[in-house]
């Protein structure tokens, strides 16, 4: 995937009044973000967010009518005005899309990116941070042995919940999360996401079809 730019800068009529301005860099707090374009991995479009702080959201399946459902609460929550830069013209995304870029090409392992982990909290975020630090490119591990790394074992199902509640995933990696059974477990892009993420890092066997 050499470039995962989406060049339709107009994605389902979204306005967000007194909130949003596509064509000057807004003076205050602000949130930069933008589609890009999925490819046989992912199915679909990804929204990526982020504010002076870092890389906040990364949503799966950014299709024109389900943006104006992602970007409105998100822009409210942080409490900042939100900017679409033209394609080429990132300020705060244009490293992440980089690096996202040089993952799905198999020419990057580990995201080195600021975060902004305003979306989660308490346990969520506890569970979110030990997976970025412990379970590198190309291995896995288990919802129980997760929650046993951060000091509640038997917490599983909790585990289970914050890999759902993750406002990061592909760079906090929760589908590299698995059951302790071996199923390959749930994950918000689409359990087949799941399996071509995990096909691209060695995990499994890529597809023959």
């Amino acid at each position: 995937m050499a470039d995962i730019h989406n060049g339709d800068r107009r994605v389902g009529g979204w306005s967000y009044r007194g909130r949003v301005d596509s064509t000057e860099r807004p003076r205050g707090p602000h949130l930069e973000w933008t589609v890009v374009a999925g490819d046989g991995v992912l199915g679909g479009p990804l929204l990526l967010a982020a504010t002076p702080e870092g890389l906040v959201r990364v949503e799966f399946h950014a299709e024109p009518d389900r943006v104006d459902r992602m970007i409105g609460p998100l822009v409210s929550r942080l409490g900042a005005d939100a900017r679409r830069p033209a394609p080429g013209e990132e300020a705060l995304l244009a490293e992440p899309i980089r690096q996202l870029t040089a993952y799905f090409e198999g020419a990057l392992r580990r995201f080195e990116l600021p975060l902004d982990w305003r979306l989660s909290s308490g346990f969520n975020r506890q569970v979110l941070q030990e997976l970025d630090r412990s379970v590198p490119y190309g291995s896995v591990v288990g919802y129980g042995e997760l929650a046993a790394r951060v000091g509640q074992p038997g917490a599983a199902q909790a585990v289970g919940n914050a890999m759902g509640s993750n406002p990061l995933p592909l760079v906090v990696a929760c589908h590299r999360v698995v059951e302790n059974d071996g199923g390959i477990g749930g994950f918000g892009g689409g359990v087949e996401t799941k399996r071509q993420l995990l096909a691209l890092e060695g995990v499994l066997p890529q597809p023959l079809f």
